[in-house]
């Protein structure tokens, strides 16, 4: 599948875009780019236009010296489909990008169908204790010792030669690509402006957990693996109490990239819900009751 480029306020935007029919977006999590969701595009694009963008400071994106914060990325997230054409869509996001997908539905309601958040930050403390590693003051300066060339080559070989073979890792394939984008400098720093606005060193540092009765008005999915090491599968199962009328599901077995580890059944999944449920109401007023009555 072919990247495109397009510009967003000076900055070049690369995305993958496939398919014709409802737009799906699909947002990619920390460190990790669009190629996370070929799998899953080469299933969905036969009946949806499936979007699949590089964020800011990811892939092959712009990695400015800019704000990475959640609402940053969902300003972006917006300019992009406005240059597009995309009047909505249904919106998927997995880790990272989960948070990015629910505060993107946040500030621009009228844009999301639909939500499906996969193994989605933004919903509890805990993560993976690496992360919380990497937001220690001073870390920037060992990380060129940790991500080295060196490694990655090494790292390279080794799935070179598991591949010819037929063995099949995907969660170990995600984790690795994360690994090799930090051995450019520019990745790195962009990375770590990312990391430290939504984790500390106490685990996740920014929460929708006190705005998730406002997925009332929108057909909600969660996905996730039982067998997440990066964020718990808790966190799935107290967000389904907290979102009136959300699906859960779980996959069995599955970690952290269940999109990746399960692409048919992903995709199979995501595309039953999107067949089944109707698109959120476009009247900003159901939203604007709803943002009201959790005021009181």
């Amino acid at each position: 599948m072919e990247l495109r480029h397009t510009h967003l306020h000076e900055h070049e935007v690369t995305y993958l875009i496939e398919g014709r029919g409802p737009v799906i977006l699909l947002i990619h999590g920390m460190a990790g780019s669009s190629r996370t969701w070929a799998p899953a595009v080469r299933r969905l694009a036969d009946r949806y236009t499936v979007i699949a963008p590089d964020l800011i400071g990811h892939g092959a994106s712009a990695k400015p010296l800019s704000d990475y914060s959640l609402g940053a990325q969902a300003n972006n997230l917006r300019d992009l489909l406005v240059n597009l054409g995309v009047d909505r869509a249904t919106i998927v996001g997995q880790s990272l990008g989960g948070g990015i997908a629910m505060q993107l539905s946040y500030q621009f309601p009228e844009l999301c169908e639909r939500l499906v958040v996969v193994g989605s930050g933004g919903l509890g403390r805990e993560v993976s204790w690496m992360l919380r590693a990497l937001t220690l003051p001073g870390v920037e300066y060992l990380m060129p010792f940790l991500f080295s060339p060196l490694i990655r080559d090494w790292g390279n070989s080794i799935s070179l030669f598991l591949r010819d073979r037929g063995i099949r890792a995907p969660h170990l394939v995600e984790v690795w690509r994360a690994y090799g984008s930090l051995v450019d400098p520019d990745s790195r720093i962009a990375f770590l402006r990312t990391l430290r606005a939504v984790v500390d060193t106490g685990g996740q540092a920014v929460s929708a957990t006190d705005r998730l009765y406002l997925t009332e008005a929108v057909p909600t999915m969660i996905v996730w693996g039982d067998r997440d090491d990066i964020i718990p599968v808790e966190h799935a199962y107290a967000a389904h109490e907290s979102m009136p009328g959300s699906r859960l599901e779980i996959f069995e077995g599955a970690g952290h990239f269940v999109h990746a580890e399960e692409p048919e059944r992903f995709a199979a999944l995501l595309s039953e819900f999107i067949e089944t449920t109707d698109p959120a109401p476009l009247d900003r007023d159901v939203f604007r009751a709803l943002r009201a009555t959790g005021s009181d």
